[in-house]
């Protein structure tokens, strides 16, 4: 579990920026198809009786077959050649190996020791306990949280360097979908920093408005607006 330790950081890197491209997945003709109209925000709440940790796990669980399989669509466009970098918009992903050295790899390698790790997680009866009256650990919740956080990962590079794949596919209705669903599940619980998921706030404001609380939205835009203008001069690293 030591690959779930890594920490981010940002850092400019002294060339100047590249001209921003735009956004195909703004596209309001694309921004407005989903397969259901279903509130969310209902859905993601805890249900009464229901314990925290075993919603928590449920879910979890049901988000890393939904993005995995989502990935999978795509995953032949997704090469060494074709994403050298694990990278989102201006921020570039490294993975942390269980030593905590800080491995540069392409985007297909990253997804892979997400979904290996996050596997291994999933399935272990100490970690994710099936059998009743076996407890939880107590590290359970932050071990959620940076799943989660990986898991956002790949949602935001699908929609950053392979849209247009998902577009011919016309799956970009059940990406949007799984990504509300996330998006609102995640802040519900608070299981990642809003700093994190700042890279895809135009997104989630378009997307999650509707379905999310005021107060979520607006803390949302305002860490995005105080880190795009960052983002026009730096390449992150996490």
């Amino acid at each position: 579990m030591d690959w779930l330790m890594g920490k981010s950081k940002g850092k400019p890197n002294g060339k100047k920026p590249a001209p921003e491209e735009k956004k195909l997945y703004l596209e309001p003709e694309y921004t407005k198809s989903r397969i259901t109209d279903f509130e969310f925000k209902e859905l993601v709440m805890l249900p009464r009786e229901i314990d925290l940790n075993e919603w928590l796990a449920s879910n979890t669980t049901t988000f890393f077959h939904h993005i995995n399989l989502q990935y999978s669509t795509i995953s032949e466009f997704c090469t060494g050649e074709s994403c050298q970098t694990m990278a989102v918009c201006n921020t570039q992903y490294y993975w942390y190996d269980e030593r905590g050295k800080k491995i540069k790899c392409t985007a297909p390698q990253y997804v892979d020791f997400v979904m290996s790790s996050v596997q291994k997680l999933v399935t272990d009866e100490d970690v994710f306990p099936t059998k009743y009256g076996k407890e939880f650990p107590n590290s359970f919740e932050s071990l959620v949280k940076k799943i989660c956080k990986y898991l956002f990962h790949v949602l935001a590079h699908i929609y950053s360097s392979h849209f247009k794949e998902t577009l011919a596919l016309e799956l970009h209705g059940h990406l949007n979908t799984l990504y509300t669903h996330f998006i609102l599940f995640i802040r519900e619980f608070n299981l990642v920093d809003p700093k994190e998921t700042t890279i895809m706030d135009d997104l989630t404001e378009v997307l999650c408005s509707s379905s999310s609380s005021s107060g979520s939205s607006s803390n949302g835009s305002g860490n995005g607006s105080s880190n795009s203008a960052g983002a026009q001069n730096h390449v992150k690293e996490r």
